[in-house]
């Protein structure tokens, strides 16, 4: 109970201190930035005549955003797109232990649908936008190894 009462509260203070349209871009998640990115990068393979096999695929290690195949490579792509820059970069919002959960997915799905003889590759698609309209993308071919985790 006082929990509750404490957590009404701070809600309260919090939701009428703010006016309605702050409140509003606080709580609303980042997804549809995330899917906006991910449909243009979508868009940008296929006009390189990459083909789309899938997206999000997920495994219990993490979430791989398009996997593709460019000839006779699979390509397994992460998207980041970022409105600002005030968290740096999007090229730069991938680290080591993003690129561990990348590869122990992609060894998932290869183990899966049993491609261990398919050349692999991933790439990075960062999107940057300046504005609402405007963006920046850059395609990074071979942005980390595939580790092959067993």
């Amino acid at each position: 109970m006082i929990y509750l009462q404490w957590f009404r509260s701070i809600f309260f203070k919090f939701w009428l201190s703010k006016p309605l349209c702050k409140v509003w871009d606080r709580l609303k998640p980042n997804s549809n930035l995330g899917q906006y990115g991910e449909r243009i990068a979508e868009r940008h393979l296929l006009r390189l005549g990459y083909f789309i096999v899938g997206r999000n695929q997920r495994s219990r290690h993490g979430e791989i955003d398009i996997i593709a195949v460019d000839r006779q490579t699979v390509v397994f792509v992460e998207v980041k797109t970022r409105s600002s820059t005030s968290a740096g970069l999007a090229s730069e919002a991938v680290d080591d232990e993003k690129e561990k959960r990348i590869s122990l997915t992609a060894a998932e799905y290869v183990r899966h649908r049993k491609l261990e003889n398919a050349k692999k590759r991933f790439d990075l698609i960062a999107i940057d936008f300046k504005n609402s309209q405007a963006f920046s993308l850059q395609h990074f071919q071979n942005a980390f190894e595939y580790a092959g985790y067993e």
